[in-house]
């Protein structure tokens, strides 16, 4: 839908779940607005019509633009005057629904941003990228720790080659909190993340498992060659995966390895990562998001901080919002994600070309790269941590 014209005012945006009892909506929204650059205006909260609209109230969305279905509110949205109608929607839902969601919208010519895992399975994600091309819209995917100021200064300080080769990366991503069978009380976050009609095929490491993958991917830009993976079950009576390892190779000859846990007594959203390069390492953990720390043989340990003393990066810089020794976090990161893909929303609104697969932002492709790397651990764990492919065609590269 471009107007070759600039754009100056806030962009309009549509939610899709959220409602009474949701978690991940609220944040979406919280995110979107936090630096003025957006307003929430419509939204299909709900997968019950009556639900969706009584919590309609609760985001201040007018109850004209309360719809009782995501296929109702695309196509009452795109009727609307292009003065009037939504820029982009963000869909916050469970798993098994973000590919009509997404598709819905895109295929309308609408911008999405769409919660992880991208889709259910692998082909659908790989469907989903083939319509985002079509469609030319702006699609961006919400690994929203990579939007933390240092993990950008870790990307470029890896990209300007201050620690030499990669050689290799630990990440992982450690919970407890599904260390008893909550899904067995019907507590909604558990119920769907376990259940695989509509998690998918994986559980822990399909929630949470893709986070630490992709936060490696992100910051040190290698391509995966390969990967050998065990999941397992340790809660009795459980379907889906509550703990996993998997092993990565890389393109380049460097080793990963991926851990995810949401059965470790006491642990709540502990993801970190760690990046050993021949020239240095780094160590970054989201618990403490203000601080990295930066190693060299021979050399004082290094301490950067969010907002420290003019050493950081101009990226890494402009990704806070306040002065040093006020701490940040999740919501500015998830917020983070937001502006940069504002700014293609805004460029295609404008007529001007903005590049879809090598954006600041998780794409697509990379909706698609944490498919493939779901499948392809799931693949690898049933035939007992065989080595499998993790070239994937349409991931970035």
């Amino acid at each position: 839908m471009p107007t070759n014209a600039p754009l100056n005012r806030k962009l309009r945006m549509g939610l899709i779940g959220g409602g009474q009892g949701a978690f991940i909506g609220a944040v979406h929204m919280r995110a979107a607005v936090l630096d003025n650059r957006a307003v929430l205006v419509a939204g299909a909260l709900s997968s019950d019509p009556a639900k969706s609209k009584a919590s309609a109230a609760d985001y201040d969305i007018n109850p004209a633009r309360a719809y009782g279905s995501y296929k109702e509110m695309a196509a009452a949205e795109a009727k609307l005057p292009a003065d009037q109608r939504i820029d982009f929607v963000s869909v916050a839902t469970p798993n098994h629904t973000h590919y009509d969601i997404s598709k819905t919208f895109a295929e309308a010519g609408f911008n999405v941003l769409c919660d992880k895992p991208l889709t259910f399975d692998l082909a659908q994600a790989e469907d989903l990228a083939k319509v985002v091309q079509k469609a030319g819209v702006v699609f961006g995917v919400t690994h929203n720790y990579t939007g933390y100021p240092l993990v950008r200064q870790a990307r470029e300080m890896i990209r300007n080659g201050e620690l030499g080769e990669i050689n290799a990366i630990r990440s992982s991503y450690i919970q407890g909190w599904l260390r008893t069978r909550l899904e067995s009380d019907n507590q909604k976050q558990a119920a769907w993340r376990t259940d695989p009609k509509q998690s998918g095929i994986a559980g822990c490491f399909g929630d949470i498992g893709t986070h630490a993958y992709n936060l490696g991917r992100y910051i040190t830009g290698l391509i995966p060659d390969s990967i050998s993976c065990s999941l397992k079950i340790f809660n009795e009576g459980r379907v889906l995966d509550d703990y996993g390892t998997a092993i990565i190779r890389y393109t380049n000859g460097a080793l990963g390895t991926v851990t995810a846990s949401q059965i470790s007594h006491g642990r709540e959203n502990d993801i970190w990562i760690e990046v050993d390069g021949t020239k240095g390492s780094l160590e970054w953990h989201q618990e403490e998001p203000n601080k990295m720390t930066v190693r060299t043989n021979g050399k004082p340990h290094q301490i950067y901080t969010r907002a420290g003393g003019g050493y950081l990066s101009p990226l890494a810089s402009a990704s806070g919002r306040i002065p040093a020794g006020h701490p940040e976090g999740y919501l500015e990161a998830f917020a983070n994600i937001y502006n940069s893909v504002f700014d293609d929303i805004i460029k295609r609104a404008s007529g001007e070309k903005f590049d879809s697969t090598a954006s600041l932002y998780p794409n697509v492709g990379d909706g698609v790269d944490g498919m493939n790397f779901i499948t392809q651990c799931v693949a690898s764990s049933k035939q007992n941590g065989a080595w499998l492919s993790l070239k994937h065609s349409l991931c970035r590269s």
